[in-house]
């Protein structure tokens, strides 16, 4: 009984939240079809800015929600390229190699900035956001066009500023659609089971067998992800599972990404870098005195959360088709970090699995709340405030939750003193 307890102790939030969605998707009265298709998409485009949290939060530095500077150099990258003319795939990896380069030079000032503000981490790199913010509009309202002169369709009538909505053009689905052979790589759902039970089985394979990990939980996601192979052979058959086949297409490309970054976080986590972070994050002075340079891992740390984040902007907007050139970036880092956190993630201690759970159960909010308020209230608003309310609220609770264990720590700290 007592670890059950512990267990869901652990777990309200994401417990909490899992609740509250399956009531959403009963009382939204959508099909599960749409909400699928739904639910795949916005994890698609938004896993890879979630992800970016990770790494400052193992570093001590809490949840940064500095990673606005990260959306913005891959809009910067995305509108260079749009100037340049440059289309489809090679327009998206060029903007790539642009956004990483403004990313890390922009996660370099931020980390030396956050290295003068130690403790109040999380606090700072909002309002680095918020002045960053400032720059980027100055930059593309006056300077292009302004002082910078250049022809481009993407510019204003008056020929000083970009729009405020720009078109992706050729680059629109270009990650999610791309042709191998003549075949899409956006598949059905039980085409996408099949080719994922096998990767991730031999993934498994590989970490029970080569890497020695024979941990009950590896050989339990060894066993799921086996499952998922006939799971998918059967159910693309059955012909009352047609409507799932038809509606819910997975972009297989953008989920081997996504799969590839969360085995990168997970490898680079076991080096040395990755160990000197957690040492940093568990005690900074401790790590100080054991010859680990601590600005340095820290500057770093956000650097890699930075250039990440610029490369998730990139994916949700090739997804997305639009770029809103002034407002797209300002609520990343709230949407994310609220993501993160109803995961099950708090202020010291986040997880690959953490991200992704929070990710489908957020995004899952996003979708069926307007509807259930619809059919609950009569007016789809509530939903809307419904949805602002829960993103603000778990990240006010969150950092109330952080304070008062602080607090119990340092008092149980002096007893023992």
């Amino acid at each position: 009984m007592g670890k059950v307890k512990g267990i869901l102790g652990k777990n309200a939030v994401p417990i909490l939240f899992a609740v509250i969605c399956a009531l959403g998707v009963y009382y939204s009265g959508t099909g599960i079809p749409t909400i699928l298709a739904d639910l795949v998409n916005r994890f698609d485009r938004n896993a890879l800015l979630v992800l970016s949290l990770i790494l400052p939060v193992i570093s001590g530095m809490g949840l940064n929600f500095g990673i606005v500077l990260g959306a913005m150099s891959g809009q910067v990258g995305l509108i260079l390229v749009s100037i340049w003319e440059i289309p489809g795939l090679a327009g998206i990896l060029a903007a790539m190699a642009i956004a990483a380069l403004v990313a890390a030079l922009c996660g370099f000032l931020a980390g030396k900035m956050l290295n003068q503000t130690k403790g109040q981490e999380m606090i700072t790199s909002m309002i680095l956001g918020f002045f960053s913010n400032g720059v980027y509009q100055f930059i593309f309202l006056f300077v292009a066009g302004g002082v910078i002169h250049f022809t481009s369709d993407i510019l204003l009538s008056t020929g000083i500023g970009i729009k405020n909505t720009l078109e992706m053009g050729t680059m629109q689905y270009a990650l999610d659609n791309i042709q191998i052979g003549g075949f899409s790589t956006k598949v059905d759902m039980f085409t996408a089971l099949v080719f994922f039970g096998a990767l991730f089985t031999a993934y498994y394979l590989f970490r029970v067998l080569v890497k020695k990990n024979r941990e009950r939980k590896y050989w339990i996601r060894l066993i799921v992800s086996a499952v998922l192979i006939p799971a998918g052979l059967i159910g693309g058959q059955m012909k009352a599972l047609n409507m799932y086949k038809m509606m819910v297409r997975v972009p297989v490309s953008t989920y081997l990404l996504l799969f590839g970054a969360c085995v990168l976080v997970q490898a680079f986590t076991k080096t040395k870098l990755g160990q000197d972070m957690r040492a940093v994050g568990h005690d900074r002075h401790v790590a100080a005195s054991s010859g680990i340079h601590v600005d340095k891992v820290r500057i770093q740390a956000i650097i890699i959360s930075t250039v990440m984040a610029a490369l998730g902007q990139i994916i949700f907007y090739q997804n997305l088709g639009t770029i809103d050139t002034y407002y797209g970036h300002e609520k990343v880092g709230t949407y994310c970090v609220a993501a993160i956190l109803i995961g099950g993630a708090s202020v010291r201690k986040a997880t690959i699995g953490q991200a992704i759970l929070g990710t489908l159960l957020f995004h899952l909010l996003f979708n069926v709340s307007p509807l259930a308020a619809q059919n609950l209230f009569s007016n789809s608003m509530v939903g809307g405030y419904f949805r602002m309310t829960i993103c603000y609220g778990v990240i006010a609770i969150s950092l109330i939750l952080h304070t008062w264990r602080s607090h119990v720590d340092r008092q149980k700290k002096s007893e023992e003193v």
